[in-house]
């Protein structure tokens, strides 16, 4: 299982009461994955969450699949931006070379440790040959919860590339920065770039 109910149960109460600002923009590393992918490719978005990134994907003119495991972001996403966003959790992704990218922004830290290596071969599954994906995730040692009681995975990033390499992946680009978490902590975090060959 794919999925921690303590933390998708963190989700559904919060999602009704998130407010949308204008001024909000979508992660700023998505313009840079977007930029590797044919123009109008087909992105499956995993852990939509309120739906900024895939609302900013289909302005780009990216034929979105906008996820989430949490049924109250999915509602709260189409509400806010018409996403046609569905739900699902990550070990549900059973779809073959359908998507030229697969974008997951600080979603798949939630994965189990143990379940990650099926879910990044059903993500590997799912895109095309040359296709892209984008995770981010917070480093560690051992996983865990957070303060707020979210599971998270907290890998090791040299665990973390080699589980990406065993899923079939080339990774092309790894970034790790200090930042801080919406339970307030400091963390590293890993923003990696992957392609299918």
């Amino acid at each position: 299982m794919s999925t921690d109910p303590d933390t998708i149960a963190f989700y559904q109460a919060r999602a009704p009461h998130w407010v949308f600002h204008s001024g909000e923009r979508h992660s700023h590393q998505l313009d840079a994955f977007l930029d590797r992918l044919p123009p109008g490719a087909a992105v499956l978005e995993l852990g939509c969450g309120g739906g900024r990134d895939a609302a900013w994907m289909r302005a780009r003119g990216f034929a979105v699949d906008a996820t989430d495991a949490t049924p109250a972001l999915v509602t709260r996403a189409n509400q806010a931006f018409d996403l046609g966003a569905r739900v699902m959790a990550f070990h549900e992704l059973d779809t073959s070379a359908a998507y030229g990218g697969v974008w997951a922004q600080a979603c798949l830290l939630h994965c189990p440790r143990e379940a990650l290596p099926d879910v990044l071969a059903r993500i590997h599954r799912a895109l095309v040959p040359g296709g892209w994906h984008f995770a981010s995730f917070k480093l560690g040692m051992a996983e865990g919860r957070d303060l707020l009681g979210r599971l998270h995975n907290f890998p090791p990033s040299d665990w973390l590339i080699a589980a990406y390499e065993t899923a079939g992946f080339v990774i092309a680009a790894q970034e790790i920065y200090a930042g801080k978490a919406s339970d307030g902590t400091m963390r590293d975090w890993i923003d990696l770039t992957v392609r299918k060959p």
